[in-house]
């Protein structure tokens, strides 16, 4: 029986954990919390930091590896990379998980490859605050060079804003450091690629909507397919099969994310190497018919990719409503009682829906991903019907707080 590797073991690899057992494997997880749920479904669990490659390659030494991989985590892509070659796995290779993690290292390559994104400029310190907004100007985006689920991003209109926030961001980069981005008004749009040995297959691109405020960054409802049209749906699509190219992911699976402007550009927001999160397995699948999570698992283990679990099989329109906090369907405080999911999964076009809340807990507005409390994923004949299922249904989780 071949082993994978699970580098993380939270909800999402839970998922991917289950899935990879169906599919007659043998899996080692490991998560640097005890309670962390893919740990309970693992064959053999290590409780250890995954951040730390060498306390993980260290907790496996003894255990033969087939394949090594992550589900939804950024900054475990670059410790998968780093096991797959010491242990000589297949993997993307250190350099392309840095680029692809590191956003001040993907900037830089992809200037280098002529690829449209907005004005950017490091920032470390204090000191570099105002060369940076010289650079950038304003509106702009503070955020972490290499952080993840919209920690510590915002908004800033000035030098004075920038300073406020600028400690929060250093504090929540691994390596201390922030970048300053130009703001780019438009639809964000989410792009799955599947590269196969250098060839990069698109697969969907959705739009991602995101919430007014402080939480500004994150996608909270998602719609397929993309409201582009046309030179500009065209011009999406090539651009976000460039950028995986300059970022040199061979075989992978590529999450670019991109703003279509209302003048008709394109340009790119960032482009993770990995199975996102925030349910887009699952919109890929629902959307096409190709299960990421089986096509990630042959990767991993350095297996052929048939054309028949890559290609899209259909194409059906969709859309995925989270449960979030006002102006969302949920509303803020501590949660005192959490009624079923019966009335969301009957509603017309409900394929899906899941809720997270625990009675006790504290539903906030939105500011980071973790904010999202569950979803429900509906679909229709076109995607602005599916959106008004989603949203309509979402409105049927019956939730009181204090």
């Amino acid at each position: 029986m071949r082993t994978v590797l699970f580098v993380g073991a939270g909800r999402h690899q839970r998922r991917a954990i289950l899935r990879a057992k169906e599919l007659g494997l043998r899996v080692v997880a490991v998560d640097r919390n005890p309670e962390a749920p893919g740990l309970a479904e693992a064959d053999i669990a290590k409780v250890v930091d995954f951040a730390d490659a060498a306390a993980v390659l260290k907790a496996t030494a003894r255990i033969k590896l087939d394949g090594v991989m992550t589900v939804s985590a950024d900054r475990a892509v670059p410790i998968v990379a780093a096991i797959a070659e010491a242990r000589e796995l297949p993997g993307i290779g250190v350099e392309t998980a840095h680029l692809m993690t590191h956003k001040i290292a993907m900037r830089t390559r992809l200037a280098d490859a002529g690829v449209p994104q907005p004005r950017y400029a490091a920032v470390r310190s204090i000191a570099e605050t105002r060369r940076a907004a010289n650079e950038v100007g304003f509106p702009s985006v503070l955020k972490p060079a290499d952080s993840g689920g919209q920690r510590a991003v915002f908004r800033v209109e000035s030098l004075d804003e920038i300073h406020a926030h600028l400690h929060e961001v250093l504090v929540a980069s691994p390596t201390g450091e922030a970048i300053l981005e130009e703001f780019v008004d438009g639809v964000e749009m989410n792009g799955i690629v599947v590269s196969r040995n250098g060839e990069s297959i698109p697969l969907t691109l959705s739009d991602r909507l995101r919430p007014p405020g402080i939480g500004f960054g994150v996608g909270w409802i998602h719609v397929y397919p993309a409201t582009a049209y046309g030179e500009q749906l065209e011009e999406s699509e090539r651009i976000a099969v460039h950028t995986v190219h300059a970022l040199g992911l061979k075989t992978g699976i590529a999450f670019p994310q991109l703003i279509a402007t209302r003048d008709g550009r394109v340009v790119v927001v960032e482009c993770a190497a990995r199975i996102p999160g925030g349910q887009m397995a699952d919109l890929v699948r629902w959307a096409t018919g190709v299960d990421l999570v089986e096509v990630q698992i042959l990767m991993a283990l350095g297996e052929d990719l048939p054309d028949e679990l890559v290609l899209p099989r259909f194409n059906q329109p969709l859309a995925i409503r989270f449960f979030t906090a006002e102006p969302g369907p949920l509303p803020a405080g501590r949660v005192k009682r959490i009624g079923p999911l019966d009335k969301v999964l009957a509603f017309p076009g409900v394929v899906q829906a899941d809720v997270y809340l625990q009675v006790g807990e504290t539903i906030r507005p939105v500011r980071v991903d973790g904010d999202r409390r569950g979803y429900v994923i509906a679909i229709a004949d076109t995607n602005l019907e599916a959106l008004e299922r989603a949203e309509a249904a979402a409105t049927l989780l019956d939730v009181e707080v204090e």
